[in-house]
């Protein structure tokens, strides 16, 4: 795995992620030929957490703790910096052993307020002053998460018993150390410590440098609210994401979704993880919609920064119409998608009427769990072909030839339904993944190596536009899609090429509606 660069000045300095994860072959994911740049980074932070974060304790022992944190985190040298959620105060807190951790929180669209300047003006709030004192320092914007009380009245028919709201909070700092505003997380994930915001927070923030930016934390990412609703601003091309992300393969690694979230709606996301790789937790970048510099390590216990200089205008890899590319492989394509056969839907899968009788040896259908959802699969077994599978009106096509095939099992799998576990929330999903063995049953198993090279095309009949393109190489690593885009109501990812073996490729279609 990498080899972390710190102390964190020493990175600062000039020691960027270009280790495992940051394979774009330069410092920068600034594209081809734009001029106008920013300096951004992410640290992902290896957390000093509390050593019983159950335990009742008093609001100086939790600044001690917290202090720690902020040691770590107090450096300079870019123009935005993001830090990860929970970085500051850790978790698996209680609501009442997390109080003594929690800064008060004014309402920053209010109160113009700067903590490092005016420290006397509010209680509790030695956090916020440390974190407006270093964005003073540095010189630039920083955004980082933390606990936030707020009083409220039993006249409130949402205050809480305790007389209070309780917030999982994200702040950002002008580089004059002013507080900017502050994003509370929406949609929690097992947070018990802390309470839903009464109305969805719709943060954007404005940059000398680069215009405007948008705020999310980490499970936020799969839902409409905040996320999707903050992109109808066509201003807003840059998204910071202080996360805590356990990754979950085969589909959603943590690197793996943010990179597809700045692919699918061509934006600039400036990503920070946390890193407790015993938890799973490590994956951070700054992806843009050609580009990533990405980390991930699970075997140092140290955190990291990423540095990059990155595009204010990100450029799209274009979802243009694809019939301008007629290569023998992509009119084969062309030729497929337009006689594709109608799929009817019944109470249980679904059924293809006018399939293509040169198919009469198709490979056997079965079912598998991938990511805890019953998805319906076809082995991959041919040197080339073409197949398709179907489950509950979505039909998963790929089209693809290798030069050799491995001694591995990959498997097409197609999933359109209602996710239920740890979350709730509706996918559509058409997937090529790497099995954990020979057998059908370990399709779906968390695997992060692979050699299987592929020349492809993956596409679906998905009656979404909210398409997450998820691409995933052996070893943690990230490549980019040739093409994306609709042709003939399908939605389609073309990749050659590969140059190291093919873990995952997929569809992540989300129909928010139907959550």
């Amino acid at each position: 795995m990498s080899g972390a660069c710190s102390p964190l000045a020493l990175l600062l300095c000039g020691c960027y992620a270009v280790a495992l994860g940051a394979h774009t072959g330069e410092r920068d994911v600034a594209e081809d030929g734009d001029t106008q740049q920013y300096v951004a980074a992410v640290y992902e932070h290896h957390l000093i957490s509390s050593p019983n974060p159950l335990a009742l304790t008093s609001r100086k022992q939790a600044l001690e703790l917290m202090n720690q944190n902020l040691d770590i985190y107090e450096q300079q040298g870019v123009q935005i910096i993001v830090f990860p959620e929970d970085g500051i105060h850790g978790f698996n807190f209680t609501r009442a052993s997390i109080y003594p951790f929690l800064d008060f929180m004014p309402s920053p669209p209010l109160v113009r307020w700067n903590p490092c300047l005016e420290p006397h003006r509010f209680n509790d709030t030695e956090v916020l002053q440390r974190l407006s004192c270093m964005a003073i320092q540095g010189g630039m914007f920083l955004v980082a998460n933390l606990g936030t009380k707020q009083p409220c009245h039993s006249s409130d028919p949402g205050c809480p018993r305790d007389g209070r709201y309780q917030f999982n909070t994200n702040v950002v700092f002008s580089s004059n150390g002013t507080l900017l505003d502050r994003y509370r997380k929406y949609n929690l994930y097992f947070e018990a410590a802390f309470d839903t915001p009464p109305q969805v927070d719709h943060i954007i923030f404005d940059t000398p440098f680069a215009g405007k930016f948008g705020i999310f934390t980490c499970f936020d990412i799969l839902f409409f609210r905040p996320a999707i609703e903050l992109l109808r601003d066509p201003e807003v091309k840059h998204i910071v994401f202080p996360a805590a992300w356990m990754n979950q393969l085969p589909l959603l690694a943590a690197i793996q979704i943010q990179s597809a979230f700045a692919r699918a709606f061509g934006v600039n996301l400036l990503a920070a993880n946390i890193h407790q790789p015993s938890l799973g937790m490590t994956g951070s970048g700054i992806h843009t919609p050609l580009k990533s510099v990405w980390h991930h390590d699970t075997e140092n216990f140290t955190g990291h920064l990423i540095i990059a200089q990155v595009a204010t205008n990100p450029q799209g890899l274009g979802t243009e119409n694809a019939t301008e590319e007629m290569d023998p492989f992509h009119s084969r394509f062309l030729k497929l998608l337009a006689g594709d056969p109608y799929c009817e839907k019944d109470s249980q899968e679904v059924h293809c009427d006018g399939a293509p009788r040169w198919n009469m040896n198709a490979p056997p259908v079965f079912h598998a769990e991938m990511m805890y959802d019953n998805f319906t699969l076809v082995p991959v077994w041919d040197k080339e072909g073409h197949l398709r599978v179907c489950a509950n009106g979505l039909c998963c096509h790929l089209l693809y030839q290798r030069p050799t095939v491995s001694e591995e099992l990959y498997a097409l799998g197609v999933f359109d339904g209602l996710h239920t576990v740890h979350g709730t929330y509706y996918v559509q999903v058409c997937a090529l993944v790497k099995c954990g063995g020979l057998g059908f049953e370990t399709c779906g198993q968390e695997i992060t190596e692979a050699t299987g090279l592929f020349e492809f095309h993956l596409w679906g009949n998905f009656s979404t536009s909210y398409i997450f393109p998820l691409f995933l190489t052996s070893g943690m690593t990230l490549e980019a899609p040739d093409q994306l885009g609709w042709e003939n109501d399908h939605y389609f990812l073309r990749k050659s090429g590969l140059s190291s073996g093919l873990v995952t490729a997929a569809l992540y279609g989300r129909l928010y509606e139907r959550d």
